[in-house]
């Protein structure tokens, strides 16, 4: 196809029509990725390859439980061949879902994987290179010199492919970009596309096009943006190969939800995306129902309720820069983005009422204790509070009942459009203003832009909610309007993990693109009042706009990894959970491990059966600390440098 002409910013289809973009169909066995079939689910076994009967019951088990391919590693000679004896006990025990082997340093063994099995993942970042995080200048004939050197290593592989009907995943992440590429284009989106590129160039050039494409990394922003961009140069070059979506090393629990739910759906929203993993740190049957869970929700969404056309992007989709808000009191301008609790259905609010936001009352003592994800105002609707609050804490009435309280410190009113528009009485320094897209008026902007005491609390019924959201702050910067903006959705009788899935996936994409001076949850089911304030804080930490806890950079199990993951996590977790904005990566091997390490703060690395080294940034600090030791070596390191403070000190 030939270069075709696209606006400089775009991305998908459309930012406010549900609509999924066009790609090519793949065959990946008996299945098909793109084109008119449906976003595909899968998932990677952790056991080794080399234990035939693990592996192949592993693989039904995630089968069953609706993984439509089945990825294995292959780091060998040896686990490349033994493919041929798992997919031939899993043919005879019925299953005929496609495999796909997992390549990482090891052309021999993608070569005999690719004659064996339905695809292959390769890493443009360590196919043909072995990171020395070497500093250097490459000039134009040594770069094509480098590029020769790929090109013959890598098309014996695509031509494989090509004889066989394989497919290929061209999967680049973050963690594990070649030196050459960091040298020319840094850590950054366009290095990740570029990555691809050389090798996607090589397989154009042989005419082979059975190729997938993913953007990994465990930074949601770089995620986000990287596959914007290669979307956007692909469109500009007229290709259209699927993508896998993927957010690398998110963890486990509710915070690797929250994390791949917040990249994947950013994605997933604006209608990329052909085939999903959710990587957590738990058994691979475990990830399907989450992927299903976020999968499912684009099923109908084209029916959704009309939303004005943008003809403009006031935001760059391929980097983060906050949108500009003034302040009012905390909120907007400098300050990272506030959380309010809903109260509103509570009968009456006592000083219990805020235990699950974050506010610990002592009777003994008669003070509060405020723990690091304490919200910032909490909304009561028509209650009163008869005790004295928090000095950290806001209230938020609405605005009848607050002109009974309005002499109450740190009580604040909560207007709609029409009650602010029509001259309801104001307090001097703070008025929440309800509003939805349609009240989203020139009226209304006029009014907020002359009121430096507004903060806006926008709410969506749509069904396609994250884009009519987005569409009001594009109305607002088309406008010049600095009103801060509290994000606010509402969710009715849902599961707990739905309720932390969509609101990830609601809410996410906003503050991914620096919209959103505020977070707002409602559970208008009530009584996990716990679950939604955790969930509100690790949206924010996700997306990178508010750090209140350790951030842990936990990669998925695979048949590579060299230690219990779920178990060595868990230790790590237990002993600095209380260490506040510390990123602390925990790898299972040395394939992403040091390229992860620039992303962390410290990091924990298998390099081999029984024995971990330890890193400060990407710098290694240790080697072959026995693995009974490196938890407590992991301590002393952050110790040494200063991070380290004992839990009762938080």
């Amino acid at each position: 196809m030939s270069a075709t002409i696209i606006a400089p910013r775009q991305y998908c289809p459309s930012l406010t029509r549900y609509e999924r973009w066009r790609t090519r169909e793949v065959r990946i066995g008996g299945i098909g990725i793109g084109g008119d079939n449906p976003i595909r689910l899968q998932s990677m076994t952790t056991t080794d390859t080399l234990d035939t009967a693990g592996t192949v019951a592993q693989s039904i088990r995630m089968i069953e439980a609706g993984c439509e391919l089945v990825r294995i590693t292959a780091p060998s000679r040896k686990e490349a061949e033994n493919l041929a004896e798992i997919k031939k006990q899993l043919r005879t025990a019925g299953f005929d879902t496609p495999l796909v082997a997992d390549i990482h340093f090891t052309p021999n063994a993608a070569e005999i994987a690719a004659r064996i099995v339905e695809k292959v993942r390769v890493n443009p970042g360590n196919y043909a290179d072995k990171k020395k995080f070497d500093v250097r200048e490459y000039t134009d004939d040594q770069y094509e010199a480098e590029l020769e050197r790929i090109r013959e290593r890598f098309t014996p592989l695509v031509r494989i492919c090509k004889e066989h009907g394989t497919a290929m995943r061209i999967g680049t992440n973050h963690g594990s970009l070649s030196d050459r590429i960091l040298n020319r284009y840094g850590d950054t989106p366009q290095g990740m596309v570029e990555s691809a590129f050389e090798f996607l160039r090589i397989c154009r050039n042989e005419n082979y096009h059975d190729i997938v494409l993913s953007m990994k990394a465990s930074n949601v922003q770089v995620m986000v943006q990287a596959y914007r961009l290669l979307v956007h140069r692909m469109m500009e070059q007229g290709w259209d190969y699927p993508l896998h979506l993927g957010v690398t090393e998110a963890g486990d629990g509710e915070d690797g939800r929250v994390k791949s739910a917040a990249g994947i759906g950013a994605l997933l929203e604006d209608g990329l995306g052909d085939t999903v993993r959710v990587s957590l740190t738990e058994d691979p049957e475990f990830e399907i129902p989450v992927a299903r869970a976020l999968v499912e929700r684009y099923s109908d969404r084209s029916t959704h309720v009309p939303i004005p056309v943008a003809t403009q992007i006031p935001i760059d989709p391929f980097s983060h820069t906050r949108r500009q808000a003034h302040e009012v009191l905390n909120i907007g301008a400098r300050h990272v983005p506030i959380v309010m609790a809903d109260l509103s259905a509570k009968e009456k609010i006592t000083p219990a009422t805020l235990f699950a936001w974050g506010y610990r009352y002592s009777v003994p003592l008669d003070k509060w204790n405020i723990t690091d994800q304490a919200c910032d105002y909490a909304f009561i609707g028509k209650n009163t509070i008869d005790f004295e609050i928090p000095g950290t804490l806001g209230i938020v009435q609405e605005h009848g009942t607050w002109l009974t309280n309005k002499t109450k410190e740190r009580h604040y009113p909560q207007h709609t459009a029409a009650s602010y528009l029509g001259g309801a009485e104001r307090h001097p320094q703070l008025n929440i203003v309800y509003a939805t897209l349609n009240d989203l008026d020139g009226t209304l902007i006029d009014a907020l832009k002359q009121d430096p005491t507004a903060v806006l609390l926008i709410d969506t019924h749509n069904t396609h909610g994250m884009a009519e959201q987005r569409r009001m702050f594009f109305r607002l910067m088309e406008q010049d309007c600095t009103t801060p903006v509290v994000v606010g959705r509402a969710y009715g009788s849902i599961t707990n993990d739905d309720l932390v899935l969509h609101s990830s996936t609601d809410i996410g994409p906003l503050f991914i693109d620096g919209l959103g001076d505020g977070i707002f949850i409602a559970d208008e089911g009530g009584g996990r009042e716990d679950l939604v304030c955790r969930t509100a804080f690790g949206i924010l930490q996700a997306t990178r706009t508010r750090t209140s806890k350790t951030e842990y950079i936990s990669c998925p199990s695979c048949g590579r990894t060299l230690f219990d993951l779920q178990e060595t996590t868990a230790k790590i977790r237990a002993r600095t959970s209380h260490l506040k904005g510390i990123k602390i990566g925990i790898m299972g091997c040395i394939v992403n491990g040091p390229g992860e390490m620039a992303d962390a703060d410290y990091g924990y690395v298998g390099t081999g059966p029984g024995v971990i080294t330890l890193y400060k940034e990407k710098e290694v600090v240790k080697r072959n600390v026995p693995s009974a030791k490196a938890v407590d070596e992991l301590i002393e390191l952050i110790r040494s440098h200063g991070d380290w403070v004992e839990a009762g000190e938080v």
